[in-house]
């Protein structure tokens, strides 16, 4: 009992404000700055969408978060990865069909928002996965999405995920999701 009692205040003391050396509080704060640098070191460039084509908006912003619309995998050539999986693609091609739709929606968010650090959490996806009547494996497919968003924002990436197949999609694209995000001002 008196070990876990000091185990307490010896987690008590760490988390208290002063505790940590400057260096180490430094270090938390570079860990967690710079989103879009973050983004050009891997290779990913966020760009400039076109405006919707029907009645509704990218994204909404409403007290500190962010509703964004269902997106598709756009491609730098400015098209669509259209086809259903278990058919016409592979699971690795929905996965970096659903790692676009990230990079789509990360280019919306920052156009709301203006700056992606931003960002405190990426509460909740919703995950449509264009499939054939036996096609399973929608959690597969939607890990590349996930995987992104968690390499990108560490641990304020991981989100509450449902992940659904669909019989189609708008325009036959591959993957569409929502996402709701979390910001301060």
């Amino acid at each position: 009992m008196r070990f876990f009692l000091f185990s307490l205040l010896v987690i008590f003391v760490a988390c208290q404000p002063g505790s940590q050396t400057e260096s180490q509080q430094a270090s938390i704060v570079q860990a967690d700055s710079d989103i879009e640098q973050k983004l050009a070191d891997m290779g990913v460039e966020l760009y400039d969408l076109p405006e919707p084509t029907a009645n509704f908006v990218r994204a909404v912003k409403t007290g500190n978060l962010v509703f964004l619309a269902g997106h598709g995998p756009w491609t730098t050539e400015g098209k669509y990865i259209t086809g259903k999986l278990g058919q016409d693609l592979t699971i690795e091609e929905g996965q970096e069909a659903a790692r676009l739709v990230g990079i789509t929606l990360l280019s919306a968010l920052k156009a709301e928002i203006g700056d992606l650090d931003k960002v405190s959490r990426i509460v909740k996806v919703h995950g449509m996965v264009n499939g054939t009547t036996d096609f399973t494996q929608q959690p597969q497919v939607m890990n590349g999405f996930s995987d992104f968003i968690v390499e990108v924002f560490g641990e304020k990436g991981k989100h509450a995920r449902a992940a659904v197949g669909m019989g189609s999609l708008p325009s036959n694209i591959a993957v569409e999701i929502e996402m709701v995000v979390e910001v301060t001002d």
